[in-house]
């Protein structure tokens, strides 16, 4: 999926990304097994995503914090940004890869891709089974049939897609609802203001993927309100 940088892009960042995602294909993986689950983390790292790029940022060791309890989680980054980059790293068994990835990657303006994120879901979820496919972002500027024809390529693969959605577009909100809608996952918004009730989403999407419904429920029971709303929705 990984694409030469735009070359528009100054030259010193890519080289950058290249050196950090070169250092995460390298590094030795927990294989996904037993109770360990598999879980996509993608991003929107168009210019309007920077303040919630770095949110994001310091929030999702909390996706690990809570797979950790339940057998632990292995995480892929996907994210893109101008106008034709769009890349993954491996699947890694800690934050601690993710987070310095993120930490060289700056948002570049450009168009949303979507579609270019839901194939490489496919191609994922179609080698190794991946549980769930968490997204943040704020626009959508694709085509919404061709991007709900792959929301049903990937729920077909047993995928489930927490959408979540900061602001109001009402093109975002159509389209993130209908692929939660789709493959039977959650869709919800949160304001940039307010990290914590994103830090509950991401920690109520990881306890999904690395320990299924009944983790979720569990959130749910001792009183998480964001384990609550993805469970209203999820099927």
């Amino acid at each position: 999926m990984a694409q030469p940088p735009d070359k528009s892009l100054p030259p010193a960042p890519s080289r950058a990304v290249d050196s950090f995602l070169d250092a995460l294909r390298g590094k030795a993986v927990v294989a996904a097994s037993g109770k360990r689950g598999r879980m996509i983390f993608a991003l929107d790292a168009t210019m309007s995503r920077q303040p919630t790029w770095d949110l994001a940022q310091r929030l999702q060791a909390r996706m690990f914090e809570v797979a950790g309890k339940l057998g632990g989680l292995d995480a892929q980054l996907v994210y893109f940004r101008g106008m034709h980059e769009c890349r993954a790293s491996r699947f890694v068994a800690d934050g601690a890869g993710l987070g310095a990835l993120m930490g060289q990657i700056s948002c570049q303006g450009g168009h949303t891709q979507m579609v270019r994120v839901l194939e490489h879901v496919r191609t994922e979820a179609g080698a190794k089974p991946v549980g769930a496919l968490i997204y943040v972002g704020d626009a959508m500027e694709e085509h919404v049939d061709e991007v709900c024809a792959l929301a049903g390529e990937v729920a077909l693969l047993g995928v489930k897609a927490f959408m979540f959605q900061e602001g109001g577009d009402p093109s975002a909100r159509q389209a993130f609802g209908e692929i939660a809608r789709i493959t039977g996952g959650a869709y919800a918004t949160f304001d940039a203001s307010a990290p914590q009730r994103l830090a509950d989403l991401l920690g109520a999407a990881a306890a999904y993927a690395a320990g299924g419904r009944p983790a979720l429920e569990k959130q749910a029971r001792e009183g998480g309100a964001a384990a609550r709303l993805l469970l209203e929705q999820m099927r």
